[in-house]
């Protein structure tokens, strides 16, 4: 789509701050709507306009104009301004109404309404003679002042000059860097002229090169650049002619396109793009809303060469959207996606030891003072109380209890208010208790079942954080605690996984939990009283491995549906579900696509540019947390399938095919379109068969081998890259049968009349027919059936082709062609004739010869052509010289009067003749010679006898009957001679034609003409003229027949 200004200037390099340009499409009514705005209007903007609209082979366009007028404030007119005294010194200004005051006073009479009336109007359109007077009527005194203020209102017309035949155009267009030529004319060649350009002088150049050729006047401007676009004037003394030039800059493609970003609040967005040109122009869009470079906006736009980039300091929120940059040969877009800042973790609650009566103070420290939480003891909860206290105080949370006591042990969390975070740690009591004993007590292993435990015997543990287990002994003597996996006894107090000892407590330890810590793990103890056995199983948790094969299974416009497959580890817990990211192909940002863990494994991205290449990867996530990104997808490029073929017509049917045409669909997109299949189905069947196997690369397909007298539903759909569109189909179903259609025979214009060849050229006769079956097409010539062997023939479903590759003198005749279909039949005749050179005059003769005069007479040439004899070219030829010289050149005459020929000489003649092929070969030369006898000789005169010319009238050309069509001008003629010049007399079915304005009558040297404007069926019938003088009278008549041609598809 273009914008244009004038004939040709593309206003699309001209987009900028001056003019804008806004496209916009709905989905709903499939309608784009394509916008020009031109801000601050000048009086260069005046003109005619062109929208132009291209789409493959169509071209649509729509002019209008744009008037600039100059603004204006509307004057309030005051008449007491006409009484303002003019040129009085210091009472300049002053009401002056001493024109007013009467002597005497009289009674009024009572004053008649009369209608305003605009005093300096009447003013303005009046004879300067009459301004006194008027001014009097109307009780102005100040003429001076008057005469002023009239001068002002008046408009100075621009004085008409004659310095130029021809002024410059009022605008041009050029490429940067090409050449242009501006070219005037001027009245006088000896003029000289001087080019301006912008007010200022152009100096001759190599750049800019002024020439003068005759009245003509040229300025060329070589390699043109941005800064010749400008205005050029012409001046010849006075006078100018003015005009504009338009540099017109390359299309500026963008080579990178624009990244999508997705922040959190608060971080810098750098939207980056690179174009084909330095320098370029690029528009920033928000949506719909241009961006400009304003110190109150937050976006600032920096420039690299041919790098532009969009800064954002400091993205909220509001900033989420599509953003757009746009050249003059290309457009990009990204989307924003802003998120809330995620919440840090300063410092995390650390696991408290204490004893009854003790403070137990649990503290962390998070990045938003703002944040907000609560917190819960194994799940529950924790409410104040006297004991009891929480507190918010700026980045710390804290939670304090008094006077613990034993029932305070077990597990702390704190989670924020807002954030799917918590924060736990885990109170231990210290309880001191003084048992009294035997001296020898059996070993006993003291488990507790909270906390990790998630069963008697079972502790869940995340991969990489410590697992430390603290098992209370009790037996007296000390018993010997022995920790192992499987058969392997675990003996370390150091390193990764060790045991630690301690006074009737047992520490197994492992930093950093892995997955090949997971297992069953004994713990036995032993005195010399006995021992004791405990068996766990330590379980590692982790987050998922990443998905497998993730692919593209389907595009549409602006989507793409992805599958893939779980992860093979789901880290021992249940998957929650995924979350996706996409980037642009050759881009290195990536862009999350849902915040919300997403349980399916098949996902509809939306909101892609159309044909653009994209990649997509999956993270899984599960209780534990987000996996590592899958690999990434194969690269795909959303692509919509096109819009339905249009405008699906049947074309023909016969008792086995139907034959059908459409348009191409309306909206093809970057997909392309591959070509379309074609399926049919019967009448209240919903099973389609599929016409073509392959598919159809034009716009009609003929189906055949369909049943006979069945009715069939057919569609056409439009297939591309992306899928099939929707089906075109029919209204209704077709019948399949031969439908029998008159045979009519189409003969072209040209072929009513004769047809007129030379000797030698082709005849290529293609007259079209219709008719249904396909008729027989026979030929005949003068009433026989056509000879193969002189002329060719050649039939097809639509026309009929007669061809001559040589053409001879017996080709001429009259054809007839005969179109039949059984007992049906139609006829058309054609007349054609072949023309050749004529042969020469006969009998050439000097008839007499007087004087320097001879008088030639001869006769037409046996053998004319075929065709009229159009003239003679006479010669003579001096018998001393032999010298041939042409006298007479197309006489038409068999006759004629060599003149000038000299005295003493002898004289030959020859004579050719002339037709439509041109001139005989051979001449006919005169039988006897004409000597010019010398001077001396005594001539003896005939006596002068005059002519009479008087002549009764007599029609030379009678009048021709004439059919014509109703609505177009005709004329009949006829031509007539007589002596006094006879009167002319036109009638109508013996009424004379008056002064009736739709009847002209001309007369010209005696060729008589009757015009007869756009003559309807009244008009038809006998038209007679009738030539009357004094000797006599004759009369011609004619019938005119007025027929009406009716549109045959109207019926």
């Amino acid at each position: 789509m273009k914008w244009l200004k004038g004939k040709w200037l593309d206003l699309g390099s001209k987009a900028g701050k001056h003019m804008q340009f806004k496209e916009t499409y709905d989905r709903n009514t499939k309608i784009y709507t394509y916008e020009m705005k031109i801000i601050k209007v000048v009086a260069g903007d005046a003109g005619g306009y062109r929208c132009e609209v291209t789409s493959k082979d169509k071209c649509d366009s729509s002019t209008f104009e744009i008037s600039v007028e100059a603004a204006h404030q509307e004057e309030h007119e005051d008449i007491l301004s006409a009484f303002k005294r003019a040129d009085a010194g210091e009472d300049e200004g002053d009401l002056d109404f001493s024109a007013l005051l009467k002597a005497t006073k009289r009674k009024k009479k009572p004053q008649k309404v009369e209608p305003d009336i605009d005093v300096w109007e009447l003013l303005k359109n009046a004879d300067p003679s009459q301004y006194e007077k008027i001014a009097f009527d109307y009780g102005i005194t100040d003429l001076r002042g008057m005469l002023k203020r009239l001068k002002k209102m008046k408009k100075v017309e621009p004085k008409h000059s004659e310095a130029f035949l021809t002024r410059l155009d009022s605008c041009y267009s050029v490429e940067k860097g090409k050449r242009i030529v501006l070219k005037c004319e001027v009245v006088d060649p000896n003029t000289q002229v001087k080019w301006l350009k912008n007010g200022q002088e152009i100096k001759p150049s190599a750049k800019y090169v002024m020439e003068a050729s005759g009245n003509v006047r040229t300025l060329t401007i070589n390699k043109t650049t941005l800064a010749d676009d400008a205005a050029y004037e012409c001046v010849v003394g006075d006078d100018k002619c003015f005009t504009e030039v338009f540099v017109k800059e390359p299309p500026v493609t963008i080579t990178k396109l624009m990244d999508d970003y997705h922040v959190v609040v608060g971080e810098r967005v750098e939207f980056e793009i690179e174009v084909s040109e330095e320098g370029a122009h690029v528009m920033w869009f928000f949506e719909d809303i241009e961006l400009h470079r304003d110190k109150d906006t937050k976006y600032r736009f920096k420039k690299d060469g041919k790098k532009h980039t969009l800064v954002i300091q400091e993205a909220t929120l509001d900033d989420i959207g599509m953003y757009h940059a746009w050249t003059n040969g290309g457009h990009t877009k990204g989307e924003l996606e802003v998120e809330e800042k995620e919440l840090e973790v300063l410092q995390d609650i650390a696991d408290l030891t204490v004893k009854a009566t003790d403070q137990a103070m649990f503290k962390c420290e998070v990045s938003d003072e703002k944040v907000t939480g609560k917190w819960f003891k194994d799940g529950v909860e924790v409410l104040p109380s006297d004991r009891i206290k929480m507190s918010h105080i700026g980045r710390f949370h804290r939670l304090t209890i008094d006077d613990v006591k034993p029932d305070d042990a077990g597990d702390y969390t704190f989670i924020p208010d807002g954030y799917a975070l918590s924060l736990s740690a885990k109170l231990n009591f210290l309880e001191i208790k003084i048992d009294y004993v035997p001296r020898q007590d059996p070993p006993k292993i003291h488990l507790d079942t909270t906390g990790n435990m998630v069963s008697q015997n079972t502790i869940i543990v995340v991969a990489g954080n410590k697992l430390r287990l603290d098992v209370e002994i009790t037996g007296e003597p000390a018993p010997t605690v022995v920790w192992s996996k499987g058969d392997k006894a675990i003996t370390e107090t150091e390193g990764r996984v060790r045991v630690e000892a301690r006074k009737d407590l047992s520490c197994f330890v492992i930093e950093g939990a892995e997955r090949e810590d997971e297992g069953n793990y004994n713990i036995c103890v032993t005195n010399p009283v006995g021992e004791d056995k405990a068996v766990l199983f330590v379980k590692i948790v982790d987050v998922p491995d990443p998905p497998k094969h993730v692919k593209c299974i389907s595009v549409g416009e602006d989507c793409a549906t992805m599958t893939w497959e779980p992860p093979k580890f789901d880290g021992g817990v249940v998957v929650k579900g995924y979350l996706m990211e996409r980037k642009k192909k050759g881009s290195s940002r990536w862009t999350k696509l849902n915040f919300d863990v997403y349980e399916s494994t098949t996902y509809e991205a939306k909101r892609m540019i159309e044909g653009v290449f994209y990649e997509m990867r999956v993270f899984a996530v599960n209780s534990i947390g987000m996996s590592q990104p899958s690999n990434s997808s194969k690269p795909f490029m959303p692509i919509a399938p096109t819009s339905e073929p249009s405008r699906l017509t049947v074309h023909d049917v016969t008792d086995s095919t139907c034959s059908l045409k459409w348009l191409a669909p309306e909206k093809i997109g970057a997909g392309g379109l591959d070509g379309y299949t074609i399926e049919y189905c019967k009448e209240g069947d919903t099973e389609w068969v599929v016409a073509n196997k392959e598919l159809c690369e034009r716009q009609g397909y003929t189906v055949r081998g369909l049943p006979v007298g069945e009715k069939l539903n057919f569609r056409v759909v439009a297939v591309n890259i992306a899928g099939r569109s929707l089906p075109a189909t029919l209204g209704q179903p077709v019948t399949i049968r031969e439908i029998v259609e008159h045979p009519k025979i189409r003969l072209p214009r040209n072929l009513r009349t004769k047809y007129i060849r030379k000797v030698g050229e082709k005849i290529n006769l293609t007259i079209p027919f219709q008719g249904k079956p396909r008729p027989v097409a026979t030929w005949y010539k003068d009433g026989q059936p056509l000879d193969p062997k002189m002329v060719n023939v050649r039939n097809s479903n639509v026309d009929t082709i007669l061809f001559i590759r040589h053409a001879e003198r017996e080709h001429s005749g009259t054809y007839e062609l005969v179109l039949q279909i059984e007992n049906l039949e139609d006829r058309a005749t054609v007349h054609i004739r072949i023309v050749d050179k004529p042969g020469p005059p006969q009998n050439l003769r000097v008839t007499d010869v007087w004087g320097f005069n001879a008088a030639l007479e001869w006769d037409p040439p046996k053998d004319d052509g075929n065709t009229e004899i159009t003239g003679y070219t006479i010669q003579k030829a001096d018998l001393k010289t032999k010298e041939w010289f042409t006298v007479y050149e197309h006489n038409r005459r068999p006759n004629c009067t060599a003149s000038d020929l000299i005295m003493g000489n002898e004289y030959q003649f020859r004579v050719y003749s002339e037709n439509l092929c041109g001139r005989s070969d051979e001449p006919r030369f005169s039988k006897n010679t004409a000597a010019i006898a010398k001077t001396g000789l005594e001539m003896k005169e005939n006596p002068y006898k005059e002519k009479d010319m008087n002549c009764v009238p007599k029609f030379t050309q009678p009048l021709v009957d004439r059919s014509v069509v109703a609505g177009y001008s005709t004329a009949i003629s006829c031509s007539v001679k007589g002596f006094p010049k006879p009167k002319i007399i036109w009638m109508k079915n013996k009424m004379i034609i008056g002064e009736d304005p739709k009847y002209l009558m001309q007369n010209n040297q005696g060729v008589l003409t009757l015009n007869i404007r756009k003559p309807s069926t009244f008009d038809g019938g006998k038209y007679s003229c009738m030539a009357v003088n004094e000797l006599g009278k004759d009369e011609v008549e004619c019938k005119l027949d007025v027929r009406v041609i009716t549109n045959p598809d109207k019926k």
